[in-house]
């Protein structure tokens, strides 16, 4: 069998399925609830989705969403998606500091995964929080005015925390 939704992004599809008249609203947050569900949206995830909504949307329309959005990720990454803003105000700032120490910490290359899945470095355009800069986001959480000498001690909270 291939994927499902898990229960709970089940039980919230099912509430919020009536809330959209127009069945392309619901693309937006079944590609959250797939990203969610198993970390990444995937072309077996993208078909369900299409699949769950029903006609009339299809495969393409899914996929065309899923790859407009940059915040979907379409391959897995590791436990710790570590995203850093590289917008002007946050590059101004020193982002690419940033993410120079966050690359060097972990030995691997902005893009890449490390080897034990735990870390992934990315740099993304702007998270919202201009005024704050640097900013990173490691999944759900903002760091905010971030330097390059703070991220050896974030990277070890972060590996202390998954333990």
């Amino acid at each position: 069998m291939g994927y499902q939704f898990s229960k709970n992004s089940e039980d919230t599809f099912k509430k919020i399925q009536g809330q959209f008249p127009d069945k392309r609203s619901l693309i937006l947050p079944c590609l959250y609830f797939l990203q969610r569900d198993q970390g990444f949206v995937d072309n077996e995830g993208m078909q369900y989705i299409a699949d769950r909504i029903g006609s009339p949307i299809s495969l393409a329309q899914v996929y065309g969403v899923a790859t407009f959005y940059t915040m979907y990720n379409k391959k897995p990454v590791g436990n710790f998606h570590i995203q850093i803003c590289s917008n002007i105000s946050c590059y101004l700032a020193g982002s690419d500091g940033v993410t120079q120490a966050f690359c060097s910490e972990l030995g691997i290359s902005k893009g890449q995964t490390t080897k034990d899945k735990s870390f992934t470095v990315e740099e993304v355009q702007c998270l919202g929080a201009c005024g704050f800069g640097p900013v990173a986001q490691i999944n759900d959480r903002y760091y905010e005015n971030i330097k390059p000498q703070d991220v050896s001690g974030l990277i070890q909270a972060l590996k202390a925390e998954a333990k």
